[in-house]
């Protein structure tokens, strides 16, 4: 859980929150997430998620872009003593990450987003959130 603002070095690096990195353990993987930001998941989760994966319908081409999309983005990543990782060049350039990055916790994994396209994200969707939680979400568990 929690949202947290850093910003990638010159080289690329950057600091992961001390709160997630107990969740994410040293490795753990980075792909392409959806709208345009990166999913981190820990190696346990990437497991399950390759499971997930693994059960579509590969003669769907929709179920293969999918898939394709996915794995051809993911990267496994270390931290290093510093808490660091390096980011990839070309997830880098998938989620538009310049200097400044939003680092958010959402339930099994981890999302990364560019500052501005957070902001922007937030903006869209708070005006939705009411009516979004009718939809899909049953408060009186």
């Amino acid at each position: 859980m929690g949202e947290y603002h850093h910003t990638i070095d010159d080289k690329g690096r950057l600091i992961i929150p001390s709160r997630f990195r107990e969740e994410l353990g040293v490795k753990f993987v980075i792909t392409k997430g959806l709208d345009n930001c990166l999913f981190v998941y820990p190696m346990q989760g990437w497991a399950e998620m390759e499971q997930k994966l693994r059960s579509l319908p590969f003669t769907r081409a929709d179920a293969r872009a999918f898939v394709r999309f996915f794995f051809s983005g993911a990267s496994e990543c270390e931290l290093d003593r510093q808490g660091r990782i390096l980011l990839p060049g070309n997830l880098r350039e998938y989620a538009r990450l310049d200097k400044e990055v939003v680092i958010v916790g959402v339930s099994t994994r981890v999302e990364i987003w560019s500052r501005t396209r957070w902001e922007e994200y937030c903006r869209e969707t708070a005006d939705q959130y009411e009516a979004l939680a009718e939809k899909i979400v049953d408060f009186d568990v």
